[in-house]
């Protein structure tokens, strides 16, 4: 029965392989792009199209009839620009995946039975020792990076965007940014929904262990392939609760303090930046974590609504705001230094 379940989750793996392909085939493309009409910094048709966030007058005259061409080389430059930073991003998850991920599983398993970190941990490692903890591990390998790419491609790419976008060709404007974070939470919250069957998977299995596949395949028996897509709109709400407190928090103090020379205080400033963004973005969205776990996870087709009132029942509002809440802020902030440290570090060593 066991190799007929995983039997049947083969064609999981081969959605797992074209996800992968097409992120490849993507970056390719947006790369052949920016580098067969790449444009000239220092030419006067880019100057008239850039604005500087803080405001300012354009460096040459507007150029009307060039506006259609400039719109074009924007998108084309937004496009490499945001490859070029979610590269280093989605480099830096992969470390994260595989250093951190055995408190992810310990914050998930918080998430669907309501229990402390310590009552956690113990129970996960007496179903399997260290190996309980990364159930799922594949999936999450695949997934993290993919997801983080996502995150910073659109960051990257939305700011680059409006940096470079001259909206009337007499003068610039200062878009503030938090309108910009906005753009970018939305587009990466739709990239999300597209990767919520492997967010599915891996939440299962770690939560379920070695009964996740047989428990996904049950569900899928009873109520169909759309049992994968459990959690979908948690998952980009939450993204877009999230990305939007995180980015907004990353990209103000990013704008406004200064940064260090040494190699340590730029390794130090992007730690704190990183652990505050992150602990500003668990508060808003641990509520909708948690109802998005039990509904991914539960072993019956359960609705939102439901799995609300389940924790409300048990723990009351405190419990839905509040559960597993300090161990995320652990977990999210640690791994948010280390991927904002890592992220820097890549972009610059990519960039050079």
């Amino acid at each position: 029965m066991e190799t007929q379940s995983l039997a049947s989750y083969s064609w999981l793996w081969r959605c797992c392989f074209l996800v992968l392909l097409s992120f490849i085939v993507l970056h390719i493309f947006f790369v052949s792009i920016s580098s067969s009409s790449d444009i000239d910094s220092n030419s006067p048709q880019l100057a008239t199209s850039r604005f500087s966030l803080r405001g300012g007058s354009p460096q040459h005259g507007s150029r009307p009839q060039a506006e259609n061409q400039h719109i074009v080389h924007v998108f084309e430059k937004a496009a490499s620009h945001a490859f070029s930073g979610g590269l280093p991003g989605g480099l830096a998850m992969i470390i994260q995946v595989l250093s951190l991920m055995w408190l992810r599983t310990t914050v998930n398993y918080q998430y669907r039975f309501g229990l402390s970190m310590k009552e956690a941990f113990k129970q996960l490692y007496h179903q399997g020792g260290i190996p309980r903890f990364y159930s799922g591990v594949s999936f999450a390998i695949l997934l993290g990076p993919l997801s983080r790419f996502g995150d910073t491609a659109a960051n990257t790419g939305v700011l680059f965007f409006f940096q470079s976008l001259e909206i009337d060709s007499a003068k610039s404007y200062s878009v503030p940014i938090g309108v910009q974070t906005a753009f970018a939470s939305i587009i990466a919250s739709l990239w999300r929904m597209l990767l919520a069957p492997l967010d599915c998977v891996k939440t299962t299995l770690q939560v379920e262990g070695r009964d996740g596949f047989r428990v996904l395949y049950t569900k899928i028996s009873n109520h169909g392939v759309s049992v994968l897509y459990h959690g979908a709109f948690g998952i980009a709400f939450a993204t877009v609760v999230g990305h939007y407190p995180w980015f907004f928090v990353y990209n103000t103090l990013n704008q406004y303090l200064l940064e260090p020379v040494s190699l340590l205080g730029k390794l130090l400033r992007n730690g704190y930046i990183g652990f505050c963004s992150s602990a500003v973005s668990d508060v808003c969205t641990n509520s909708i974590r948690v109802i998005k776990t039990i509904r991914q996870t539960s072993r019956q087709s359960v609705s939102y609504k439901d799995s609300a009132l389940a924790v409300i029942r048990e723990q009351g509002y405190e419990g839905l705001l509040t559960r597993g809440l300090r161990t995320k802020i652990l977990v999210n902030g640690l791994q948010a230094i280390m991927f904002t440290i890592l992220w820097k570090l890549l972009e610059e060593q990519l960039a050079a």
